[in-house]
């Protein structure tokens, strides 16, 4: 799926769980930071079945613990259940509002429902707490690009670029933004930045191939698309690509591109964060 950058996902500024030196403990039960530490690099490896099971026993063990309630919300969330997952970063948001990675979650909620207003509001007042944390600007780009405002969209990628030069998601997100604002060439030239490094996430090789396409130049498109994906879903990308450039260069299209890009179609072109949920949480 071209620029389908997974909504649960958000990008790993955040650092991976800390392994800590302990003494053996030589009782009957289980360190209980053990099963968190080990439910949080399950999530990290993208487990999130084993994940989702380890915090759940770590919540029933301390139903007080934030740490254990807001690492299943992640699990849940990432595995697609929205609507537990919102109930359960509002149960920590309600106790303690000011709590980061629970008014991630929800913002991450809000966008992924495309309760875009909502998710834009979470947004700004993360990055407002949190103004040098590129995971909020990416957040609110892709809630502001959904909306259709690209030129806004830009300016938090930008800015966020300027404190982050090395935060792929944003790069992504930016190159994406400025296809869908009928700028490809530009896109393009931003997604080559990063397209071609050994860990640049997929979505980046997925846009740029998009951009290529848009630009008329299937051939480029498609050595991309077929390097990921099989040469069926390449072709479908291909159709897209050459059904969104013939109705982009039509008057009556230059509306809302990011709406009209995304429905029906073999591929879509709708801008989301584009990391996997952390289990520590992006915003510390």
């Amino acid at each position: 799926m071209v620029g389908l950058l997974a909504a649960g996902s958000m990008t790993g500024c955040a650092s991976g769980p800390r392994i800590e030196t302990r003494p053996v403990v030589a009782t009957h039960g289980v360190d209980k930071s053990t099963d968190l530490r080990i439910a949080e690099s399950a999530l990290e490896s993208g487990d999130t079945q084993l994940a989702a099971s380890l915090f759940e026993k770590a919540l029933k063990a301390d139903p007080s613990s934030s740490r254990a309630e807001l690492g299943l919300a992640d699990a849940i969330y990432q595995a697609g259940d929205l609507a537990r997952a919102g109930m359960l970063y509002a149960h920590v948001a309600a106790g303690a509002p000011d709590d980061p990675r629970a008014q991630l979650g929800l913002a991450r909620v809000a966008l992924r429902e495309r309760n875009l207003d909502d998710a834009v509001a979470r947004y700004r007042r993360l990055l407002a707490a949190h103004p040098d944390n590129p995971v909020a600007a990416e957040g609110l780009g892709a809630a502001l690009d959904l909306q259709g405002k690209h030129g806004e969209a830009q300016a938090v990628y930008r800015a966020a670029l300027a404190r982050h030069p090395e935060a792929q998601g944003l790069k992504t997100n930016l190159g994406l933004s400025l296809i869908l604002d009928r700028r490809a060439r530009a896109g393009a030239n931003v997604l080559l930045d990063i397209a071609g490094l050994p860990d640049a996430p997929a979505q980046a090789r997925e846009n740029l191939a998009l951009a290529y396409g848009v630009l008329g130049n299937a051939e480029a498109a498609k050595r991309i698309l077929t390097a990921d994906m099989p040469a069926a879903s390449a072709e479908d990308n291909l159709r897209f690509y050459q059904n969104l450039r013939a109705r982009w260069s039509t008057p009556s299209s230059q509306g809302d591109a990011a709406g009209n890009a995304g429905s029906g179609h073999a591929a879509s072109v709708q801008p989301v964060p584009s990391a996997q949920v952390s289990p520590q949480g992006a915003l510390e």
